[in-house]
């Protein structure tokens, strides 16, 4: 009898489960999701499937796919200019990344001070509503050593202009700051949402508690950030990984390959050199890169945790 005892909750609670599942409330929320689920698998899982079936192919898009094996792949990790679109594109990450959320941490800080100010988050926002392609002439211009306004005010300074994208010293550097002036107003105002959501009672004990602005920022602000701080910079790296427009508007990959970023790279060979299937080993192998930064992040900054 006991035993038939401790049976009959589990099935009443599995019928109550089988209710719910069904419910109507439950149906009308899957149908909602639906068109979300139907775009996903036919733009996103489907596209994903058939790129990987792809790279195991030799297709030049004119003629029909031929299967052969793994030779991408092996071909790819003897391939020096896969190396080196490696090194740039994670040369990019280390300029554009640790400065991008600096600049967006303190504009953030301001925004927070003068919460008031709709015009200062109009301004801030502006340079992230132009098109990449709008960016990168606007910026080709300001540059120019020639005619280009920086180079010109540098040169009535210092007597020399700066090849800022024709030197490979600079022109990582330029394209980083390119991006950075473009989405360092959006990632500031993200953070600026996370700032409004702490609650001011936090700062009201701190400063009973007598620290200072410095403790209360590093002991209070950022921890309390985090969250926020985590998704801006996990996805700040996957947009870094995946930068195209800048480079295709402003160096081409030049000069000698310095710019010659991941994607940049995966373009070439599959619209210029017509490398179809080994275009998209390359873009198989930088979404496993992109998910294993993204997982180590995750970890590194304690995603699943709470402050």
């Amino acid at each position: 009898m006991s035993q038939i005892s401790a049976v009959v909750p589990e099935v009443e609670q599995s019928r109550r489960l089988k209710r719910s599942i069904y419910s109507s409330d439950n149906w009308i929320a899957y149908l909602l999701i639906l068109p979300s689920l139907v775009g996903f698998a036919l733009f996103y899982a489907l596209p994903t499937i058939r790129g990987l079936f792809i790279s195991f192919t030799d297709w030049n898009l004119l003629t029909p796919a031929k299967y052969v094996g793994l030779s991408n792949y092996k071909e790819l990790f003897r391939d020096p200019d896969f190396w080196n679109a490696i090194k740039v594109t994670v040369s990019y990450v280390l300029w554009n990344i640790p400065l991008q959320t600096a600049l967006a941490l303190v504009f953030a800080l301001v925004m927070n001070a003068v919460a008031g100010s709709n015009l200062l988050r109009g301004l801030m926002l502006l340079p992230w509503l132009m098109p990449n392609v709008v960016v990168g002439l606007l910026w080709l211009w300001l540059v120019d050593p020639n005619v280009g306004i920086l180079n010109v005010a540098i040169k009535a300074i210092s007597g020399s202009s700066i090849p800022f994208l024709s030197s490979p010293k600079y022109a990582i550097p330029t394209i980083a700051w390119i991006n950075i002036w473009r989405h360092m107003g959006y990632t500031a105002l993200l953070v600026f949402a996370g700032l409004q959501t702490i609650p001011k009672e936090v700062y009201e004990a701190a400063s009973i508690d007598g620290a200072s602005s410095r403790q209360t920022f590093f002991r209070v602000t950022l921890p309390l950030l985090r969250p926020v701080l985590t998704f801006v910079i996990v996805t700040s790296v996957i947009g870094s990984f995946q930068v195209f427009d800048t480079v295709a508007i402003t160096t081409k990959g030049g000069p000698i390959n310095a710019t010659k970023v991941f994607n940049y790279f995966i373009y070439q060979q599959a619209f210029e050199r017509f490398r179809m299937g080994y275009a998209t080993a390359i873009s198989i192998i930088l979404f496993v890169i992109l998910v294993g930064v993204s997982i180590l992040q995750m970890r590194l900054m304690r995603a699943g945790e709470v402050d």
